[in-house]
């Protein structure tokens, strides 16, 4: 019930039943659609879209996922949204009832077609529930691989989520190529341990020794981060699922205590680290988006190749890094985006 609470914002004004409907039914709604939105008319019906997002509003990832994803549906398909709210409720007992929740919702109110974001929507609600099912889905935001929950299944397409890691490291490695010893900081999550499972093999391939620490409080956060300027430089995994974090807090008290080089694929973490090659949330919103729009006219998921994301942007923190007297080439700093 608490998590059907969490049901948000739709589009469109009446339901219709277009959960049997066939590929060219689907493609004259879409063209009804167009036409009229052409017209300047808002249609009376639509392709129903269900976006179940794994995470919480206010979570940085999830929220720019949902902005890219709102971008491209508006008006194109009634849209709701489910939040897992699993960073904050992380429990396996927690998750499998969020998805089951998910799932009450979908049998209530049939969509036309299902987009997952992140993994436990994939791993709780698509794995354990619709596996070659004749309702369609697209997940966007799944870590690395896809091959733990075995799709592609016939009715699911989607886009992986791949960091930067090696253009990151290869960066740093050309501008401080003395730098050897390296520790990763990152909370005690699922998706951290695979974030930090590639950043080992790609440490491996660079050569260097990495260490790592996951936390479950911001007190251990910060002693992790005072302990890891005795390293050459520091990996910034994600904050999310760390409990008791504040995020004004968290940013002065590591002022005083910066000497060494930190780095992230993260851009909420750009306020504890000097240099960023981040992910662009809204770019896995998009094209699953995109996607969904293609099975509603008549596209089957297993023509819709799985595909990675292919944008970053690169962040620079002047305060931090005039903090521990640490110079970037001009080149980089004039290119990159700056913490406000």
């Amino acid at each position: 019930m608490q998590n059907e609470n969490r049901v948000r914002r739709e589009a469109g004004r009446r339901p219709y039943a277009l959960q049997r409907a066939g590929a060219a039914r689907r493609r004259r709604a879409v063209g009804v659609i167009a036409v009229l939105c052409c017209l300047g008319l808002t249609p009376t019906w639509a392709a129903k879209c269900l976006f179940v997002s794994s995470y919480h509003p206010g979570y940085a990832w999830a929220d720019g996922v949902e902005r890219g994803l709102r971008r491209v549906l508006d008006g194109r398909c009634e849209l709701r949204q489910f939040d897992m709210d699993s960073k904050r409720h992380k429990s396996d007992v927690e998750k499998r009832a969020s998805a089951r929740a998910a799932k009450s919702l979908i049998d209530e109110w049939k969509p036309d077609v299902v987009i997952t974001a992140d993994d436990n929507a994939a791993r709780y609600l698509i794995q354990d529930f619709y596996r070659d099912h004749r309702l369609p889905f697209v997940f966007c935001g799944v870590n690395w691989t896809v091959a733990e929950y075995g799709f592609p299944y016939s009715n699911v397409t989607g886009m992986i989520e791949i960091a930067p890691i090696r253009p990151l490291l290869a960066r740093v490695k050309a501008i401080f190529p003395a730098a050897s010893r390296v520790i990763y900081i990152g909370a005690n999550t699922l998706t951290e341990k695979k974030n930090l499972a590639r950043f080992q093999q790609a440490a491996v391939a660079e050569g260097l020794e990495l260490d790592a620490r996951l936390v479950d409080t911001a007190d251990e956060w910060l002693a992790a981060y005072r302990r890891a300027q005795e390293y050459d430089y520091i990996i910034m995994g994600s904050n999310s699922g760390i409990r008791q974090w504040d995020d004004r807090a968290v940013a002065e008290a590591i002022v005083p205590m910066t000497r060494r080089l930190s780095v992230t694929n993260h851009g909420w973490m750009m306020p504890y680290s000097m240099l960023g090659y981040t992910k662009v949330p809204e770019e896995q919103g998009e094209w699953a988006a995109e996607a969904a729009l293609r099975i509603i006219a008549g596209t089957r998921p297993a023509d819709i190749p799985i595909v990675p994301n292919h944008k970053w942007n690169i962040w620079t923190n002047t305060r931090l890094l005039e903090a521990a007297d640490i110079a970037l080439p001009r080149d980089m700093l004039a290119e990159s985006h700056k913490v406000p």
